[in-house]
This record gives structure tokens, sequence and C-alpha cells, in this order.
């Protein structure tokens, strides 16, 4: 059975483990490369990895690798900070690559 996966700051992701997600509780990006690298180099178990955003803007080249790839899907969400609109601007750059057209509108 594939795995759901959530990497951020411990305040951001205790709310998904009580909705019963695996998650990886995060100082800084640093440690959340380390942890993105483990769970996709030792596993190829989870379906989709949730990073907060504020820990995405200094991945982005590791994320990237996965942007064509199946699985896992990677989503941003925002932190307890609140959106930067990073997660929606992802969705549709996804979106138009997969339709050819912004259909999402502005």
């Amino acid at each position: 059975m594939l795995k759901i996966a959530v990497i951020g700051g411990r305040e951001t992701v205790m709310g998904f483990k009580a909705l019963g997600l695996e998650t990886y509780p995060v100082l800084d990006a640093s440690e959340a490369s380390q942890t993105l690298r483990k769970l996709t180099r030792e596993s190829a178990d989870y379906a989709i990895i949730y990073i907060e955003e504020n820990l995405a803007v200094q991945l982005s080249g590791e994320i990237n690798k996965f942007k064509d790839s199946p699985t896992p899907a990677i989503i941003l969400i925002p932190g307890r900070e609140g959106s930067m609109g990073l997660g929606l601007s992802a969705l549709h750059e996804a979106v138009e690559r997969a339709v050819g057209t912004n259909i999402l509108g502005d």
C-alpha cells in the first residue's frame, strides 16, 4: 500500500499526524533535504509527499526532479506563517503542462 508523507515544521506536520499520515518534522531546509532524499531513495512506497512551502523554496532543485514523475507527487503546502503562493503556482504549471493551456485562469 502506498503511503503519504508530510515534511515541515513541527507546528505544520502535527495536524497531519492526527489524520494518520506519516510526518517528518524538520528544523531547517538541510534536514528537509535529507528527509526527502531518504523517502525517495530508500523507498518507493510514497505516492504523495507534502512539503511546507518555505522549505520547498530552498529544495526546488530536488523537487523539480520529480515534476514529470507520477510518484511521488510532491505537493507544496502553506506553513503556519500562511501561504507564499508556491503551491498554487505549482498547480497551475502542472495543469498547463498536462493540458497544454492554462484552464484555471489567473
